[in-house]
């Protein structure tokens, strides 16, 4: 009796992104920066308390945060108020400001016995990579938000990346100067990132003179 061919059944895979929160994540709130910031100095923890001011102050995308080197921000034992790096995605120059406090936190922390002899300004604790990765300061990033009674799931890398420039754009309107400061090459980008209803953004541009 011949035998029957029966069709191959490949097993049913898990949605990568079922029961989870996809999406732009939510940028923190200045209540929320300074909760969290209040936090670290407690609990004396330098090195992140260093990188989670940089984060906020640059608006930088994870890749090019966690690839800082300690001459950007700090040139023969004295801090920069302004820093210019070039963007991994566009290859493009963006430059930030760092606040005095941020700058104080970056200086004690480049000085402290466990930067010795390093070169990147968050080095990594394996031997074999010079910085921390992207998937070690995403895990940071929601220990932070945990830590102050936030839901991790709704927050990530890009949260401290949007927060400064939300808050720029809710206190003055001024999309160009977000697109500026976040590096975009199109404005509509930066709509898109800030999630600027379409309205909004056209009757902020009617105002801006070129």
């Amino acid at each position: 009796m011949p035998r029957v061919q029966l069709p191959a059944v490949t097993p049913k895979r898990k949605a990568w992104n079922k029961g989870r929160i996809v999406g732009q994540k939510r940028p923190l709130l200045p209540k929320q920066v300074w909760a969290s910031r209040a936090r670290l100095e407690l609990a004396n923890n330098l090195r992140d308390l260093a990188l989670f001011n940089v984060a906020i102050d640059s608006k930088l995308r994870g890749f090019d945060l966690v690839r800082l080197s300690v001459v950007d921000p700090v040139k023969e034992d004295r801090d920069r108020e302004r820093v210019s790096v070039i963007q991994s995605k566009t290859k493009r120059p963006v430059q930030f400001e760092l606040t005095e406090n941020t700058r104080e936190t970056v200086l004690s922390w480049v000085k402290s016995p466990e930067m010795w002899a390093c070169s990147f300004m968050f080095p990594s604790s394996f031997h074999d990579r010079p910085h921390i990765s992207t998937r070690q300061y995403g895990r940071l990033v929601r220990d932070w938000v945990s830590s102050i009674g936030l839901k991790p799931s709704g927050y990530g890398t890009h949260s401290l990346r949007r927060t400064k420039a939300a808050e720029i754009y809710r206190k003055t309107g001024n999309l160009r100067a977000v697109q500026f400061l976040l590096g975009h090459t199109k404005v509509d980008s930066t709509v898109r990132y800030l999630g600027v209803e379409l309205e909004d953004a056209l009757s902020i541009a009617e105002n801006i003179d070129l």
